[in-house]
This record gives C-alpha cells, structure tokens and sequence, in this order.
C-alpha cells in the first residue's frame, strides 16, 4: 500500500499524491451523492475517509487526519440514521429541513468549544500538528457538518463551506495541492446542494403548513 503515499505526477509545479487524488475524487462523488439525498453517499465518505487517513498521518496533520477518522465513524451512523428510515418523508425520500435556533446555537456553540479545546491540545503537544488552530477547526468543523447532515439539516452545507474556506489554503500551504483543487470544486456543489436542500425544505414544510391552516 506505500503506493498510495507515492506521487502521482506533478501540475503546476505542485507534487499529486495517490493517497490525495483517489480520495478526494471519492470525496467528490460522496458530496455530490449527498446533494442527491443518496444513501451511496454515505460508503462513499466512509472509503475517501480511509484513504485520506492514510494520505494525513504522513504529513502531521493529526487534525485533517483525526478528520478522516470522524467521517469514517459518522459515515457509519449516518447510513445507519439513513436506513433505518429515520427521518424520511412519506414517500420513502430523504427528509430535509432548517435546524431550529436552539439546533442552530448548539451547532455553534459546539463548534468554538470544540475548537478551542482540540486547539489548545494542538498547541500544548506541537508533535501532533503543525498547523493546530486551522487543523483543529477543520476538524471540528467536520464534526459539527456531519452530523448536521445525518440529521437531514439543509445548515450542514454551509458548515462545509466554513470548513472549506480553511481547509484550501491549509492543503495549498501542506503538499496537498489536489485537496486544495478538490476543495474549490467542493464549494461549487455545496452551493448548488445549498439550493436544492433549501428549496426541498420549504416543499416540506407546505403540508404541514396548509395542514395547521385547515
């Protein structure tokens, strides 16, 4: 397996390791099947995450590859919250919806707890990254989008751009320059997945409006 660590070719003066260019294609393919309420998406994460591991122990970047362990694990409850029929509608589909204030505030509250926290084990131990403070807010980040998407909250997609807005210059700064690639490709469908959640939130919702106006 040393051939995933290996390097691929080079673009733009920049070295693509195997480990970087298969994972973040399956990452890709995980985003784009989540934008389509896919229940694939969720294998799909779970694989990327094990490459990615293997790609982020080698750099030092425990954050990005503590990442990796989290989308492995989540993924795995994910497919569980997922097809168990927990939160569907009634025709069988994925259920999305906004978080309430109270989900939105303990997302948030979460996150600068948890990064403040990761971070300052990051500073404490300098072996375990590099980068501590943007590695600990990725991989918070991380958490705090996937599980909002296992919860079916349209939110999830704008914790992945805030994760995003990182997690460029970080691969760009470390030798993973088909990360940083990826990660621009990521924020023109997390848009585009933004839009669709949003408007199949408000779709919800109607019955339920026009149930409580009768």
């Amino acid at each position: 397996m040393n051939w995933l660590n290996s390097e691929a070719f080079t673009a733009f003066d920049q070295h693509i390791m195997w480990s970087d260019m298969i994972g973040n294609t399956v990452g890709l393919a995980a985003l784009a099947l989540g934008w389509r309420r896919s229940i694939w998406t969720w294998p799909a994460q779970f694989l990327s995450g094990v490459i990615l591991l293997a790609a982020f122990t080698t750099a030092h970047l425990s954050g990005s590859a503590g990442k990796q362990v989290v989308v492995i694990v989540v993924a795995l409850w994910g497919w569980y919250q997922w097809q168990g029929g927990r939160g569907k509608a009634q025709d069988g589909s994925v259920a999305v919806r906004f978080a309430t204030w109270r989900e939105r505030g303990l997302l948030v509250a979460g996150a600068a707890v948890g990064t403040l926290a990761v971070g300052g084990l990051f500073t404490a131990f300098p072996t375990l990254s590099w980068d501590p403070w943007p590695d600990a807010y990725i991989f918070v980040g991380t958490i705090v989008a996937m599980y909002a998407q296992a919860r079916g909250m349209v939110e999830f997609w704008l914790a992945w751009l805030l994760v995003d807005a990182v997690g460029v210059p970080l691969n760009f700064a470390n030798g993973f320059a088909f990360s940083g690639f990826v990660y621009v490709i990521y924020g023109a469908i997390v848009l585009w997945g933004l839009r669709d959640w949003w408007l199949r939130s408000r779709t919800s919702a109607q019955p339920v409006l026009e149930g409580a106006a009768a």
